[in-house]
């Protein structure tokens, strides 16, 4: 049997009037251009609100606040041909760096090729948009 894991995630839905913040990314396998709330990986012995804290710090340089756990979705899925396997804890929260909100555009500080917008969340229903089961919170 592969040696595979469940990745551990703490993620956050940050909303600007009818829109959310978003990664946008790209599957080159399937050809496909996909939307995902920004966060990451939980690391051994840090709380989900530590590591959202860290991530969007290390993404975005903006500490977050008035952070709320929303609940959990189980992810399974497949990308750039590789399946992969999460457990991600959902909040909610806001950016203390202001000026975000006002920008089209977010270059990701530790990812030169990713950047993050503002999409519609009506929009986003009808896209490409994760982890799975995600919707159920925004």
């Amino acid at each position: 049997m592969e040696n595979k894991f469940i990745r551990p995630l703490a993620l956050a839905i940050i909303k600007k009037d009818d829109s959310i913040l978003v990664q946008v990314g790209f599957d080159s396998k399937k050809n496909q251009k996909f939307y995902r709330i920004p966060g990451g990986g939980i690391e051994f012995g840090e709380t989900g609100i530590m590591a959202l804290n860290r991530e969007f710090m290390e993404e975005f340089g903006s500490k977050i606040n008035n952070i709320e756990l929303l609940g959990f979705v189980e992810n399974i899925f497949t990308y750039e041909g590789e399946s992969g396997h999460e457990l991600v804890v959902v909040y909610k929260a806001d950016l203390v760096k202001e000026s975000l909100y006002h920008e089209e555009e977010i270059r990701i500080l530790d990812n030169d090729e990713s950047y993050a917008i503002w999409e519609n969340i009506d929009v986003l229903k009808n896209k490409y948009f994760y982890p799975n089961g995600i919707n159920k919170f925004v």
